[in-house]
């Protein structure tokens, strides 16, 4: 029995298309919302989380929260670069990289308004410490030069021009060299140079924070204890994944909030709509269903039977909005880091995880609409419905 109601069901979906389209398309479209606020989250976290590596610890002043507004003296990253626990390059020099993080001021490229953009003064190692991080045009500066090689976010909204373009830093003039890919990363929507031509630049004798690469997974207690316990040094020690999820929360609650609200407006509209094609149906096919009671069909098979209509309906909307959410993985967002007020530029990421909570949603809306007049068909009385004009 339950075999033929499904037969019927799905039948009665396809034979009454002209009707069920419109609520197919608005569900569809409520959860494609819904999913596009996910992935949003998603792209901002990879675009910030994935910044960090696990291996790696970001050391800043104590008390700032940010690396812009962190200091860290040369003295320091001395003390710093003497401690053990720190891996080594194959020329026997420490991990241990200082850097100076600054905001300029760039316009986009078809644009009026300019926007802030990262200028992060470095070392080459810095390729070796974060892999995902890669070279793919040019090459990269040389030392003591002021060369700079730029992410391919800015290189695709700020500078098409690419290589050969000079950019006003601090009081100097640099000279791009080269364009690196970082997978998406918050790194995509930086410029790299030299740190110290970056700090002769700005006039500055401190560095903005310094970046060590662990010898091995227990290191991390070891430095957090022997920095902790120097009077010498007054800095925190972060894992750098920790330091890029917190700069991601603030975002991507607001992002969640902002769009899980408009969402459930939309859900209200669509769990309407959905309930009025339901009722449309029950009121068309009323001596229909009475001759299905009269056949020896139960009131729980005649509920089950529309319940999987509705099913079929949000299913079908639910495969409508993952299809249209494959397609919003091509499409690239920009927005402000609300920790450094820069430009942060990412992708719209589609997870298995994001695809199960929009046909869950799907599903669940369609459900709840299609209850009310489920329970209606089900309680019909037989001679009524049979009485009833129409098929």
């Amino acid at each position: 029995m339950m075999k033929l109601l499904w037969s019927y069901s799905v039948r009665n979906v396809w034979v009454r298309s002209s009707t069920n389209v419109l609520t197919v398309a608005g569900l569809a479209l409520v959860s494609l919302v819904l999913l596009a606020v996910l992935m949003l989250g998603n792209g901002l976290n990879r675009a910030l989380i994935e910044s960090g590596s696990t291996d790696n610890i970001l050391l800043l002043r104590k008390g700032a929260t940010t690396e812009i507004a962190s200091g860290i003296y040369r003295d320091q990253a001395h003390i710093i670069k003497t401690l053990a626990g720190i891996a080594q390059t194959s020329a026997g020099e420490p991990l241990a990289i200082p850097e100076l993080v600054v905001l300029i001021s760039l316009k986009k490229a078809g644009a009026e308004s300019p926007a802030n953009v990262v200028v992060r003064g470095t070392h080459p190692n810095t390729f070796a410490m974060r892999p995902q991080a890669t070279l793919t045009q040019g090459h990269l500066w040389q030392r003591g030069t002021t060369e700079i090689v730029i992410g391919a976010q800015i290189a695709k909204r700020f500078l098409p021009g690419g290589f050969g373009a000079h950019l006003r830093i601090g009081k100097r003039e640099w000279q791009v060299v080269g364009v690196f890919d970082a997978q998406g990363t918050a790194f995509d929507s930086e410029i790299w140079g030299d740190v110290d031509q970056l700090m002769a630049a700005y006039g500055r004798d401190s560095y903005s924070s310094l970046t060590v690469h662990l010898a091995h997974p227990t290191a991390f207690q070891q430095l957090d204890e022997a920095i902790g316990t120097d009077t010498r040094l007054l800095l925190q020690v972060k894992r750098e994944r920790d330091y890029y999820r917190e700069k991601s929360i603030t975002m991507a609650t607001f992002i969640r909030l902002l769009g899980l609200t408009f969402t459930g407006i939309f859900a209200f509209g669509a769990i309407l709509g959905g309930t009025m094609t339901m009722y449309g149906a029950v009121a068309s096919r009323t001596r229909e269903i009475g001759m299905l009671r009269a056949l020896g069909f139960s009131s729980a098979a005649i509920l089950a039977s529309f319940l999987c209509e509705s099913l079929l309906i949000g299913a079908l909307s639910g495969l409508l909005a993952i299809g249209g959410g494959t397609a919003l993985q091509f499409v690239t967002l920009s927005t402000m880091n609300f920790s450094t007020f820069s430009e942060l530029a990412f992708r719209l990421t589609l997870t298995p995880v994001s695809i199960l909570i929009t046909l869950a949603f799907a599903l669940g809306i369609s459900l709840l609409g299609g209850i009310p007049p489920a329970l209606r068909a089900a309680r019909l009385p037989v001679t009524s419905a049979l009485r009833a004009p129409g098929q």
